[in-house]
């Protein structure tokens, strides 16, 4: 069945590490924000407003493109963080507007693991962003958990 696979959960929680697991099923194409912000907008993102801006225009471009790949059959990996109620609503009427089945994976990991993972990847330069622990604390601050009355097929993933 045609699915839209959607990734919540803080900086460094590993959403892009599942996202890629979830993108080598049959017929499955990943879409990744960070991929595409660093190449539109890296010069533009030195603020969380930068950020939010930046987002809703890639969401303005990417959303019908999304529909359009789902009707045709394929499934889709949005590796967009699917962090508060508003980008959740956004996502799930990606799917609702082409009709097929939606996933919210939700990783549920501590701060405490999530701030060692992203020391490493900062350290590594394995990501496209570096993220200050002052920028992991603002964006976390608007992290919000998936909840019941959002009716999301929810897996919860922890360490």
């Amino acid at each position: 069945m045609t699915t839209l696979y959607l990734l919540c959960g803080k900086i460094a929680a590993g959403k892009s590490t599942l996202a890629a697991r979830l993108a080598a099923r049959p017929a499955t194409l990943l879409i990744s924000e960070d991929h595409w912000t660093s190449a539109l907008f890296a010069g533009e993102l030195k603020t969380i407003e930068d950020y939010v801006e930046c987002s809703a225009r890639l969401r303005a471009a990417m959303g019908p493109h999304v529909v359009d790949i789902l009707r045709h059959g394929l499934s889709v990996v949005l590796d967009f963080p699917a962090n508060t109620v508003e980008y959740r609503r956004w996502m799930r009427s990606l799917a609702d507007t082409a009709g097929v089945l939606h996933e919210l994976h939700y990783l549920d990991i501590p701060d405490a693991v999530c701030r060692q993972r992203l020391q490493e990847r900062n350290a590594g330069r394995t990501h496209q962003f570096l993220v200050s622990e002052a920028e992991y604390d603002l964006f976390s601050s608007y992290f919000v958990p998936p909840g019941p009355a959002e009716a999301f097929n929810v897996f919860v993933h922890t360490v």
